[in-house]
């Protein structure tokens, strides 16, 4: 799939249906003198529903689909008939979308499990007939409830990639290789900074037909947490892997500062990441020999570590290991069992900007109804 197919992020304008009025109907048949009241209810507004779905990868879908309307209930009629409900919409989003207001950054809700559902905005409901306001006193009511108004907002969409193992570091320091190397996934590479312009997915088979999901994030560059490069824009991925690999390349100048550099952008962006587990693999192992590997090794940081070559394999097996071993250690706590782990923060949208223009609010003569669905007076 091209890379602009990949769409992480998106705002869409939702309104739920109003609700049916109700019928203040009165009943006039022949033999039947003074009938009575029999105005039916007008029926509920739709709502508007996400749905998690494992069979999207990416919010694509809902890039040329800006604006998303329920139906409105019908309102009621005569002889107690109640009006039909406004049809509900459902959108569908991959696993890991978490939704705010646009307006504020206020967080709504998080769907990570397929099939999950969150209703985002309720329709009204409908009216009650003038049936439920007779009384020994009132005995011919001759007005009904209208029904409730809808609600309407825009939303952001984002989509946070839920993996077992996150790659972080900086430009060309070699996780794209990696990635290409242990699954069968085939991201961009080349020899200069920023190939890898989107986040991608591979899964890593283990032994005995085991196997975990791998993540490799865009390059991480120092300020990324104020900005700087694409770091706002892929960082919020990493929120969701709870076992982080760095890669730091061998021919790095000081490879301690790099992964202290890469920690701190971590830490600004999220004080929470600290709490995951961390790990450390020395990419380009194959530019070394036995004894530049222990001089590197006497100056590294407290986490275990690795040399590693994608080239020439070096490592990798050893890589998968470690991996795995921490994947089922005691310690750690898969993202997607257990909700508590999972970062629920407000949305700084004064990093994002929100053009005015967009702003939409539907005519209500989109969606005109005929006056007779509303009130059936019959006096």
């Amino acid at each position: 799939m091209a890379e602009t197919n990949f769409v992480d992020y998106v705002k869409i304008f939702c309104r739920s249906g109003k609700g049916g009025a109700g019928s203040a109907h009165l009943r006039r048949e022949k033999y039947i003198p003074k009938g009575g009241p029999d105005g039916g209810d007008g029926g509920d507004g739709g709502n508007i529903i996400l749905r998690g779905n494992r069979n999207f990868w990416t919010l694509l879908h809902l890039r040329y689909q800006r604006h998303i309307f329920a139906g409105h209930g019908e309102g009621g009629s005569k002889a107690q008939r109640s009006g039909k409900k406004g049809e509900s919409k459902i959108i569908e989003v991959p696993c890991g979308t978490v939704a705010y207001d646009a307006h504020t950054g206020a967080y709504l809700c998080d769907i990570t499990d397929d099939g999950q559902e969150v209703t985002l905005l309720r329709g009204g409901r409908g009216g009650q007939g003038n049936v439920h306001f007779k009384s020994a006193t009132n005995q011919t009511p001759r007005y009904a409830q209208p029904g409730e108004p809808y609600q309407e907002r825009w939303i952001i969409l984002e989509l946070k990639l839920l993996a077992d193992v996150g790659l972080v570091g900086f430009p060309n320091a070699g996780k794209s290789t990696l990635l290409s190397v242990v699954s069968a996934a085939k991201p961009k590479i080349d020899n200069y900074p920023f190939t890898t312009l989107q986040p991608n997915l591979g899964i890593v088979e283990y032994r005995t037909g085991k196997s975990f999901v791998m993540a490799d994030i865009p390059g991480i560059i120092e300020g990324a947490s104020e900005g700087r490069g694409l770091g706002l824009r892929f960082l919020r991925h990493i929120e969701r892997n709870s076992l982080l690999l760095f890669i730091v390349p061998a021919d790095a100048d000081n490879i301690k500062e790099e992964y202290h550099i890469l920690l701190h952008e971590l830490t600004q962006y999220n004080p929470e990441l600290l709490d995951k587990t961390h790990l450390l693999a020395i990419s380009k192992a194959d530019m070394l020999d036995e004894e530049l590997m222990q001089e590197i090794s006497a100056d590294l940081p407290d986490i275990p570590y690795l040399f590693i070559s994608s080239l020439t394999g070096y490592g990798i097996s050893a890589l998968k290991d470690m991996l795995w071993r921490a994947l089922n250690s005691d310690d750690y706590v898969p993202v997607s069992a257990s909700k508590e782990a999972l970062v629920h923060r407000n949305l700084d949208i004064s990093k994002f900007d929100f053009d005015p223009e967009e702003e939409f609010s539907a005519d209500e003569s989109d969606f005109e109804e005929d006056e007779e669905n509303y009130y059936e007076e019959d006096f």
